[in-house]
């Protein structure tokens, strides 16, 4: 049971991945559809980073004569890749709401019930 309990900031991702699986399914509206897909990357890019970091690790930058010890350093590559990731995701929504706009040219409304 205490590893269930310790393991706090999981049970925050999953419920943040719930939400915007939610809000991308139930809801109507375009608008609210893509908040509800930010959500849900939010929530796996925040869960890739917390698991590419661990308590007492620094950044692996070593000096000349420094003694290697792989336990005491984090690997960057998360990091790296999630970085990537948040490209990906602002480029996505930048042209989910151009599509938006247009849609809403064209007929007047974002529902996707009243669209004809």
């Amino acid at each position: 049971m205490e590893f269930v309990i310790g393991k706090y900031n999981y049970w925050f991702y999953i419920f943040l991945m719930m939400i915007g699986l939610y809000a991308m399914i139930a809801k109507k509206n375009l608008i609210k559809k893509l908040v509800g897909m930010n959500i849900f990357q939010t929530a796996i890019i925040l869960f890739f980073v917390s698991m590419g970091s661990k308590k007492g690790a620094t950044i692996p930058i070593i000096q000349a004569g420094q003694a290697v010890d792989a336990a005491h350093y984090m690997n960057p590559l998360p990091h790296v890749l999630m970085l990537t990731a948040i490209v990906v995701m602002v480029s996505t929504f930048g042209v989910a709401l151009a599509l938006a706009i247009l849609i809403y040219k064209r007929f007047k409304t974002l529902e996707e019930d009243e669209m004809q």
